[in-house]
C-alpha cells in the first residue's frame, strides 16, 4: 500500500521518542495535482522545507521519525479534522484543506474543482488518518516497551508573515497548549535547553502546538507532546529557499543537545 507518509528507524537501540515532520511533504498525487495552479505548486511556499533534513541526526539517537509525503496543500495534518479553529484571537489559519496560501493567493485553477465535502472526506481518510494511525501505534509500542513515550513535533516558518502576524517571528516557538500536553519536567528540561544557547526562545506565544500535538499529548498517560516551531532563517539561506550547511550545523548543535537532555528527563518518569 502506498502510505502517505516515510518512516526513518533508528539507527542503535530505540528510545521512547517519536518525531514527526508533518508539513515537510512537496507531493501532489495523481487523482488532484491537476486541479492546482502549476505554477504554485512547483514550489508550495507553505511548506516547511528541508525540516526533515534538519532532524537528520535523530536516528543515530534512537528516535524513530515519521514525516509527511504530501504537501499540507492536499491535507494540513496539522489541524482539526472537523476545521474547529485552534485559536480565536482572530489571526489567519489556514483550511484543513487549503484553498490559498498563507498571503492569501489562490492554489486552485478555479472554484469548481475545490474540495467539496465529500473530497475533504475522502483525504482525511486516504492521507490524514494513515498518518495519525501511524504515530498512535509508534507511541502505543514505546508505551508498551518503556511505559512512555514523547512525541516531538517539527515545524518551521518565515520569517514574517503579515497574515499572522506583523512583527517578525521569534528564532523558536515551544508549544504545549498552555503545558497541558506534557509533563512539567518534559517542559522545563526542553526550555532550559533551548535557552541555554543564543537563539531567542517563546513559550506557547504565538503557536501553543497545533492538533497534532493537543491530540496526541496526554501526560496522564505517560505520554508527552511539544511542538517546536522555528524561524527559516536559522538554517536556511537569507532568501528562505535554499538549506544551508553551515546555519543548519549551529540549530542541528542546539536541537541534539535538547533531545539528549529530553532522553534523559524521560527515564527520570
Amino acid at each position: 500500500m502506498n502510505m502517505p507518509f516515510y518512516i526513518i528507524e533508528p539507527k542503535v537501540k530505540k528510545v521512547p521518542f517519536i518525531l514527526s515532520v508533518p508539513h515537510c511533504g512537496i507531493d501532489f498525487p495523481d487523482e488532484i495535482v491537476k486541479n492546482y495552479i502549476p505554477e504554485m505548486i512547483k514550489s508550495p511556499d507553505d511548506t516547511d522545507w528541508f525540516v526533515h533534513q534538519l532532524y537528520s541526526f535523530a536516528a543515530e539517537m534512537g528516535i524513530t521519525t515519521i514525516y509527511a509525503k504530501y504537501s499540507r496543500w492536499v491535507i494540513d495534518l496539522n489541524r482539526n479534522p472537523k476545521s474547529l479553529p485552534l485559536y480565536d484571537d482572530g489571526r489567519i489559519i489556514t483550511e484543513l484543506t487549503p484553498t490559498s496560501d498563507f498571503l492569501g493567493r489562490n492554489i486552485y485553477k478555479s472554484k469548481d474543482q475545490l474540495p467539496n465535502k465529500d473530497e475533504v472526506e475522502r483525504r482525511l481518510n486516504k492521507y490524514y488518518w494513515p498518518y495519525y494511525d501511524k504515530i498512535e501505534s509508534l507511541l502505543n509500542h514505546c508505551k508498551n516497551e518503556f511505559g512512555k513515550a514523547l512525541l516531538w513535533d517539527a515545524h518551521s516558518i518565515r520569517q514574517f508573515v503579515p497574515t499572522i502576524q506583523k512583527e517578525k517571528f521569534p528564532d523558536m516557538i515551544l508549544g504545549n497548549n498552555n503545558e497541558t500536553t506534557a509533563n512539567k519536567l518534559i517542559i522545563n528540561s526542553a526550555l532550559e535547553s533551548l535557552n541555554s544557547f543564543q537563539y531567542g526562545i517563546n513559550h506557547n506565544s504565538p503557536f501553543k502546538g497545533g492538533h497534532i500535538t493537543r491530540y496526541f499529548g496526554k501526560p496522564k498517560n505517560n505520554i508527552h507532546a511539544l511542538q517546536l516551531e522555528m524561524n527559516k532563517i536559522l538554517y536556511m539561506d537569507d532568501t528562505e529557499t535554499k538549506f544551508n550547511e553551515l546555519r543548519s550545523r549551529d540549530v542541528q548543535s542546539v536541537l541534539k543537545q535538547t533531545f539528549k537532555n529530553l532522553i534523559e528527563t524521560l527515564e527520570l518518569l
